[in-house]
């Protein structure tokens, strides 16, 4: 992608492809106040919801067709409770060989059918990366987009959509 893109949208120039990422999990956002304060758990990483929903923030990466660059979406994944928990132990330093763990994507990406309870393969890595998220490889847009990549004009409207999301494109 261009450094910069002028957006079909808003008519200005953006910088840079943006890492595009979400601050919780769906479920989270639909709980009330009330309840976000006395049922829920939210950190940058890790989310819990009544000690029955578990929940870790990945990143699911989208290679760009014809370009060396890669576009990430910040998401968030549910898990078991003792995966959660063992994740939860291991943060800081997960052992280089644990192995990926099953789970469902748990937000609702613009610019795509429904995305939410994706099923999901999470993989941790070490270092100060957050877990990969890797789709089932299903006929879904974006699991297609994950295996294949994404052109970037179709990556610019996702963008475009994200960044002014009760616009519309003239």
């Amino acid at each position: 992608m261009p450094t910069s893109f002028v957006c079909r949208t808003c008519g200005e120039r953006h910088d840079g492809i943006p890492d595009l990422s979400f601050d919780a999990p769906l479920y989270y956002h639909q709980l009330s106040a009330d309840e976000k304060s006395s049922i829920a758990t939210l950190t940058s990483d890790l989310c819990t919801i009544a000690g029955e929903d578990f929940f870790i923030r990945g990143r699911l990466e989208i290679p760009i067709v014809d370009d060396a660059h890669v576009f990430t979406w910040g998401a968030w994944v549910t898990l078991s409770k003792p995966n959660f928990e063992r994740y939860a132990r291991q943060f800081n330093s997960p052992p280089p060989d644990a192995p990926a763990n099953l789970g469902w994507f748990s937000n609702r990406l613009p610019g795509y059918p429904d995305t939410l309870n994706l099923k999901t393969r999470v993989h941790f890595d070490t270092g100060d990366l957050r877990p990969r998220f890797e789709l089932e490889p299903t006929d879904h847009p974006l699991a297609v987009h994950q295996r294949n990549g994404i052109s970037l004009a179709e990556l610019q409207a996702i963008i475009e959509a994200s960044l002014h999301p009760t616009r519309s494109v003239q």
